[in-house]
Order: C-alpha cells, then structure tokens, then sequence
C-alpha cells in the first residue's frame, strides 16, 4: 500500500458516520448488508448515507454489488488488512506491538504475537 492510498482511507475513516457504515459492514461479513438496511440501522437519510458509502468505495474500504434491484455494500478486507500492515509494517522490530502485561504476581512481560509452539 501506498503512503496517499493510506491517508485517503484513514481520512475516510475520520468522519463519525463513515466510521460507523465502516464497523457496521466489517460486522455484517463478506456477505454484507442493502444499502437501505445500513441507512435504517444507523438513521441516516438516503443522499447521506449515499455521500458516504461512495468516499468509502473511492478508497477502496468498501464494496458494492448489484443483487436483483438491491445494490449491497461489504467492507473490503483485502484492503483493511493492508492498510493494518501498513501501520505495523516496522512496528516494534517484527515483536507483538502489545504494550507489556502484568502477571498475576505482579511481573511484567510482553505479549506474544502468536502462540508458543512446543520443541
């Protein structure tokens, strides 16, 4: 991913109501919701909700696809998991960007990134 492809999707994410069409279709999945369900469950009107699917389909957050007379929208997780590892790309030295945690007698330890594997 490109630095400017990165601006323009956490830009796009910067606004309240395209953060929540954005965390509303990433809860639906793959097969995503109509546009009229995502204006209901959010109550915001046609030419708004509109507006905002289309800045998320122009940095290419989101998806649409025509079923029968109903256009649905899913959020693109291709896109998402690249604008992740674009932001730990050099993350704390290929470790588990997790702040440290404490055990239960008080000791700190970082956290893994995945699970030990045995020997």
């Amino acid at each position: 991913m490109e630095m400017t492809q990165a601006i323009d999707a956490l830009a796009a994410l910067a606004q309240e109501s395209r953060l929540k069409v954005y965390r509303l279709l990433v809860e639906a999945g793959p097969e995503g919701l109509p546009a009229g369900r995502i204006g209901e469950e959010l109550d915001l009107p046609p030419a708004t909700l509109s507006f905002h699917l289309a800045h998320l389909a122009r940095t290419g957050l989101v998806r649409s696809r025509q079923e029968g007379r109903y256009v649905i929208y899913s959020a693109d997780f291709q896109n998402m998991n690249q604008l992740v590892g674009y932001l730990t790309e050099n993350c704390c030295g290929g470790r588990a960007c997790a702040p440290p945690t404490t055990n239960r007698k008080g000791k700190s330890h970082e956290a893994l990134s995945r699970p030990r594997q045995r020997a």
